[in-house]
């Protein structure tokens, strides 16, 4: 189904260079499809005084709004945390965010509820978005989510306070280096 969504589009790719490494920003003019955190190189070191970029290192001639607009979150993100939360949010255009699935509704509970600095478990979470026993299922919703970081699904850890895995397990270090810079940026 998502080849066939994502065919009506025309689609166009930012790159930027962030403290994670290249992160890839795709979309078009209806909204962001997905972002992806390449992992190719090592997270920036993090600390509470020095501020961080964000750099686009394509064109963004002939951008939709919406992409531009996720562009600027991702670049306050990492350069003024603390600000994203009173910027507009790109709209979004991708079918796990689209309808009634408990996917859809997982994202759209962690988007709205869970802010900058906060954390949640997968149980509360599962609680916050209606069916307590699908702890199991948030985690199958968090790694569906096409659009990290704008939804943060690096927030969501497991009961015991563990920080739990982030892009499959494969992206743990960036998960412990979002949550570092959230609770650095937020005390300052």
């Amino acid at each position: 189904m998502m080849k066939q969504w994502e065919s009506q589009c025309t689609q166009k790719t930012i790159s930027l260079l962030s403290p994670l490494g290249t992160i890839q920003v795709s979309g078009c003019e209806n909204g962001v499809h997905t972002i992806q955190i390449l992992m190719d190189v090592a997270p920036a070191e993090r600390s509470s005084e020095a501020p961080l970029s964000c750099v686009v290192t394509d064109s963004l001639a002939e951008t939709s709004p919406e992409l531009q607009r996720c562009v600027e979150w991702l670049q306050a993100y990492f350069s003024e945390p603390q600000t994203t939360g009173s910027l507009p949010l790109p709209a979004f255009h991708h079918p796990a965010l689209q309808g009634d699935t408990f996917t859809s509704r997982v994202l759209q509970v962690l988007l709205r509820d869970v802010k900058f600095g906060e954390t949640v478990s997968y149980k509360h979470l599962a609680e916050m978005a209606g069916n307590p026993r699908a702890v199991r299922a948030v985690g199958g919703a968090m790694r569906r989510n096409p659009v990290p970081l704008l939804i943060p699904c690096h927030r969501v850890i497991s009961s015991s306070g563990q920080s739990g895995p982030y892009m499959s397990g494969k992206g743990d270090h960036l998960k412990q280096w979002l949550l570092t810079h959230e609770r650095l940026r937020g005390e300052g």
